[in-house]
């Protein structure tokens, strides 16, 4: 017995002498003691209470061999819920880390399409922005280039167009042989092919050639809708390379969330797979998500597969870089299983208490399997239909 309870038992009796009618312990005061020690004091308390004429107290328990006996009037029964066993068929829950990611299907990154100084940049990070809409003025020499080129091959098609209808006039009078006309009749077609791929290109560099606008700036424009997820050039800046992005367009209604899968669980998930997304900047939130790809390969690092799911986002609340959580739900077969509540440690095993009569008790133990909440999986020790006590088991404790 340990010192607490024996101070407790000695603090109780002293309080029973120094008012020898009171004939009752709190139930506060049981509470705060274990069964051993309540079984001394009402034994006490009973004798003091009738002058220590010996009247037997009633038992809070009674054991016979292994079996525990709660008697009709012990209060343990108030304390004490007992309910069968049964079978259920409850999903195992696999929770893996997770960050959100741009889709990259859906993002675009904007190069500049010559080089040449940065004039201004129209939009900020983060902005959110539309197919079309201005990002960045950039003023390059190349663009004057390409104004003269085109400038060059209409001219040359107007010469050639001329020249042909002269040709023609000569040779409708029989003053010209028919390989000259021949001649002016393929410069016309070679200098129309190069008239057209001029002004594809100024189309390219999104210039309408239909206007008289020849200034050496030129006007960069949203490809697609989306927000503005990076910016790498700042206004001044020279641009010399036509392969390094401006900036990066993605659209956000639709993003990625990737969760770090170990190898030991990747059996449990699949494409198109169900799964629920939490957020730590959004308690008590559950965004809905399918497995969209599970990855060939594990990180060479972490031993773990990068798995891919898709997620709505048209509220915005999936923002890139955010850390979350996935949950997958496995289907489990059919067992028994029981509430946490009810186990108890008994040396080194999980035991329960088995009602073998009405208010009879016998202990039991058992081998647990997985837990799902508040109820575990029994692999052995207990069969379907039996009665276990599900809360208070530990006043039956020795």
């Amino acid at each position: 017995m340990s010192n607490i309870a024996i101070k407790a038992i000695k603090a109780t009796l002293s309080s029973l002498s120094a008012h020898p009618r009171q004939k009752y312990i709190s139930m506060a005061t049981l509470a705060t003691l274990p069964a051993f020690a309540i079984c001394a004091l009402l034994t006490v308390s009973s004798a003091t209470a009738d002058g220590g004429k010996g009247t037997a107290p009633e038992a809070m328990l009674v054991r016979h061999g292994e079996q525990i006996i709660v008697p009709e009037k012990s209060p343990f029964r108030n304390r004490l819920k007992v309910a069968s066993v049964a079978m259920a068929d409850i999903p195992h829950i696999l929770n893996f880390p997770a960050a959100v990611e741009a889709d990259s299907s859906r993002t675009v990154y904007v190069l500049p399409p010559l080089t040449g100084r940065l004039a201004e940049v129209k939009v900020k990070l983060g902005d959110t922005v539309k197919a079309g809409q201005l990002l960045a003025v950039i003023s390059s020499g190349d663009l004057a280039q390409a104004y003269a080129d085109a400038e060059k091959a209409k001219d040359a098609l107007e010469l050639a167009r001329s020249a042909l209808a002269r040709g023609k006039g000569v040779n409708a009078a029989g003053a010209n042989a028919a390989k000259d006309l021949e001649q002016l009749e393929s410069n016309v077609v070679q200098t129309s092919a190069e008239m057209k791929r001029a002004e594809t290109k100024l189309a390219a560099l999104g210039v309408d050639t239909k206007t008289n606008d020849k200034s050496h700036t030129l006007k960069v424009l949203a490809p697609v809708a989306g927000t503005v997820t990076a910016i790498n050039n700042a206004a001044g800046a020279y641009i010399n390379d036509a392969t390094a992005q401006i900036m990066t367009i993605s659209n956000l209604d639709s993003v990625w969330v990737t969760a770090a899968v170990p190898e030991s669980q990747l059996q449990a998930i699949a494409k198109g797979q169900s799964v629920d997304i939490r957020l730590a900047a959004y308690p008590g939130k559950v965004i809905k998500g399918k497995i969209d790809i599970v990855n060939s390969i594990l990180e060479p690092d972490t031993r773990r597969n990068k798995t891919r799911i898709i997620a709505s986002n048209k509220d915005g609340f999936l923002k890139p870089n955010m850390f979350a959580t996935v949950s997958v739900s496995v289907p489990q077969t059919k067992q028994i299983r029981v509430p946490t509540s009810a186990l108890l440690m008994n040396n080194d095993n999980i035991t329960v208490f088995v009602e073998i009569a009405p208010w009879t008790f016998v202990r039991k133990t058992v081998i647990v399997g997985n837990e799902e909440a508040d109820s575990a999986a029994i692999v052995s020790g207990l069969s379907q239909g039996d009665k276990i006590v599900v809360s208070g088991g530990v006043l039956l404790n020795d």
